[in-house]
């Protein structure tokens, strides 16, 4: 196991993702869990800096690269964010939400659901880490069905990827 989470992702520069709710290489606090182990689902509050003069929009993605499935598992994956937004609140992630942009699209994660999904990782399956990645993106909007996958997204976003950030934070599994 590597603690890069761009260990497989063609190499960019690094831009600043913070947030009030999360501590990067800390646990994932309750809250922003999946609701079976006590939380609600709800995304947390994520701010970003220090991107490129010519990024045109952002993408952030969410996943477990250490889900015992050989690829990992995607929890969240939203894309064509404005340039002129650099931060999401916290909840932003919910079905419908109004915190999101206009123009941003939710596309639907390894269950399914076009919305963030908190971490819950299966008993007995060590340590997981959950990374938040923010992606400043050369296009205004990505021409992606919204019905489609993350790895869709994942494989636009090799080539029209500026610049990337992450926060991480972990979760051990009963």
């Amino acid at each position: 196991m590597t603690d890069d989470p761009y260990a497989v992702v063609t190499p960019a520069p690094a831009l600043t993702v913070t947030s009030t709710d999360l501590i990067h290489g800390t646990e994932v606090p309750v809250p922003f869990r999946d609701p079976a182990i006590g939380g609600t689902d709800a995304s947390p509050q994520l701010s970003w800096s220090d991107f490129p003069a010519e990024t045109k929009s952002f993408a952030i993605t969410c996943y477990d690269p250490d889900a015992p499935t050989g690829i990992g598992f995607m929890h969240w994956a939203v894309f064509n964010i404005p340039v002129t937004t650099t931060e999401l609140p916290t909840g932003a992630g919910a079905p419908g939400s109004a915190d999101l942009p206009a123009s941003a699209v939710t596309l639907p994660n390894d269950v399914r659901l076009p919305q963030y999904v908190g971490p819950n990782p299966p008993p007995g399956s060590g340590r997981h880490r959950y990374v938040f990645i923010v992606h400043a993106v050369d296009v205004a909007h990505l021409e992606i069905p919204a019905d489609l996958t993350p790895t869709v997204l994942g494989f636009n976003l090799h080539f029209h990827t500026l610049a990337r950030g992450s926060l991480t934070g972990w979760v051990d599994s009963e």
